[in-house]
């Protein structure tokens, strides 16, 4: 479910951007997703294909296509997004789990 509410946000993020994306379009999208990253990475549950999101994010940047650059760090930034929101809702879960 989450994951596809995920993906749900990277597609209405890249629809929603209908001229051709910008270096500093990019630059902005990228450094959001890195601070989103880090905010994750506080809270020790930094996710695996957020950085592989991120290194895809740069190569395209490297190649000169800031379209992709721009979607998959928009996708890089709803993917640590998701990881802060897991890492605060399980945060006390394991109380529940307790034998009682």
């Amino acid at each position: 479910m989450r994951i596809a509410a995920v993906s749900l946000v990277a597609l209405i993020a890249a629809a929603g951007s209908l001229h051709a994306a910008t270096e500093a379009d990019f630059a902005t999208a990228y450094a959001a997703a890195e601070t989103a990253n880090k905010q994750a990475a506080a809270l020790r549950n930094q996710w695996t294909t957020t950085a592989a999101t991120l290194a895809a994010a740069k190569k395209a940047a490297a190649e000169g296509n800031f379209d992709a650059a721009l979607a998959a760090s928009k996708e890089a930034e709803a993917l640590a997004k998701a990881s802060i929101y897991q890492a605060n809702e399980q945060k006390d879960a394991w109380k529940d789990m307790e034998i009682r």
